[in-house]
């Protein structure tokens, strides 16, 4: 009998999570060092007028995305890994989710190496340990691991305790930064000429967009829709925008240009602990309940508690043998091809085929489905081409691919819809 994670199958409405729960666990998604980062180095290298528009428009994109995700996870109550099956079919999905799951244990490792490294430099500022990092690795990788095994509603309930701590400790590096000036004085200090407007929005987009295209393993727990697009709003827009808006803000009201040492010079030791530990913690557990939901759909016969833990020795073993510094540039590639399988799954789902996302059409599966195989061939493509910035469209890579592939997915499967309406 299935977990009541229900990896495989609709999640019962009887075990529907309050939206706004769900909603606090997403916004760990931008409520993290990555994003203060994300923000510190945007502001760094963007000139003064594209900081913040760059910011506002890339963060309304995520959100877009994300509600068309969220809100297809929260009405067919299916992860985006049993979506994929549906839209590709049982076989052709199968190396899909693998590959992505490997790709979440790969970062799911990096966040290790990022939280080990951070975390041990904080401990030798406040507290003078200057012992081995590979402990804090092991014990990180255990907590995450543990955490997931018990499920989305333990996640949700460290959330509900963490979350309130994260926000409390931005609202106070906005507090600090403006005690150096204005906001307006504060963005004039940015650079007068760097990144273009567009390079500015593709960062804020490509840096986060897996999660946003894996919303529905999250809001499938959510009853109403209007719930899934709350919670989109709140993890993309106004989180997100805002996290990095501060880092943003903080680095240039400071000078600096690393955010544990901005973090410490504002007297936010506690709050950069904070940042580091429970915010990694939440996230990278949310990374591999994605994981092994990826696998469970790809190995049917495997159970969740099992994946979970070879995803996460997996994660940490690989974060402990430091393979991953060769492998970043590769991870970075694998994630945003799979950014068109949302377009995708939100294509077949609200305009060719809904009644096969379904009821009894779950049981009648497809092998295989070519035509979401080579939209997702075309889409994939012009994201590796325009990251590597040999296409450029709207200069948004992630965007161009979902565009194109969703464009591809359409014209395949109308194509004989046409046909049969003109057949006397």
């Amino acid at each position: 009998m299935e977990s009541k994670e229900f990896s495989t199958s609709p999640v019962p409405h009887e075990h529907s999570i309050p939206w706004w729960k769900i909603a606090v666990s997403n916004v760990l998604f931008s409520v993290c060092l990555p994003t203060l980062i994300t923000g510190l180095d945007l502001a760094e290298a963007t000139p003064r007028g594209n900081f913040i528009s760059g910011v506002v428009v890339g963060s309304l994109i995520l959100t877009f995305i994300a509600i068309l995700t969220s809100v297809v996870g929260s009405r067919t109550r299916l992860s985006s890994y049993m979506l994929a099956r549906i839209a590709f079919g049982s076989n052709g999905s199968t190396v899909l989710n693998l590959t992505f799951a490997l790709s979440l244990i790969g970062w799911f490792g990096v966040n290790i190496n990022l939280f080990g490294d951070a975390l041990q430099k904080l401990l030798a500022a406040l507290w003078g340990y200057h012992g081995p990092e590979w402990p804090i690795e092991l014990v990180a990788g255990l907590l995450m691991t543990v955490t997931t095994l018990v499920g989305l509603r333990a996640i949700n309930m460290l959330s509900v305790i963490i979350v309130p701590i994260l926000v409390v400790v931005c609202a106070l590096m906005l507090v600090s930064s403006v005690r150096h000036g204005s906001v307006a004085e504060i963005l004039a200090r940015a650079p007068a000429a760097g990144m273009s407007f567009g390079d500015t929005v593709s960062a804020v987009v490509g840096g986060v967009i897996v999660g946003a295209v894996i919303m529905p393993d999250t809001c499938r727990f959510i009853g109403p829709t209007h719930g899934a697009i709350w919670t989109s709003i709140l993890t993309y827009f106004i989180s997100g925008a805002g996290v990095i808006a501060i880092g943003g803000l903080a680095g240039l009201a400071m000078g600096r240009v690393e955010i544990l040492d901005l973090m410490l010079v504002m007297g936010l030791g506690a709050g950069a602990f904070a940042i580091v530990f429970g915010g990694s913690w939440v996230l990278n557990a949310l990374n591999l309940y994605s994981a092994g939901l990826s696998v469970g759909a790809a190995v049917p016969g495997v159970r969740r508690d099992v994946a979970t833990v070879v995803c996460g020795i997996a994660g940490t073993l690989a974060a402990f043998l430091q393979i991953l510094d060769h492998f970043l540039t590769f991870l970075f590639y694998l994630s945003i091809v799979f950014v068109p399988v949302a377009s995708i799954i939100v294509m077949d789902y609200f305009f060719i085929r809904r009644a096969d996302y379904l009821g009894s059409a779950l049981t009648s599966i497809k092998k295989v489905q070519p035509a979401a195989l080579l939209a997702w061939g075309a889409g994939a493509c012009v994201a590796v081409l325009g990251s590597a910035g040999y296409l450029r469209i709207s200069g948004i890579a992630a965007v161009d691919a979902m565009v194109v592939a969703a464009i591809a997915y359409g014209a395949l499967r109308w194509r004989p819809r046409a046909a049969a309406a003109a057949a006397p």
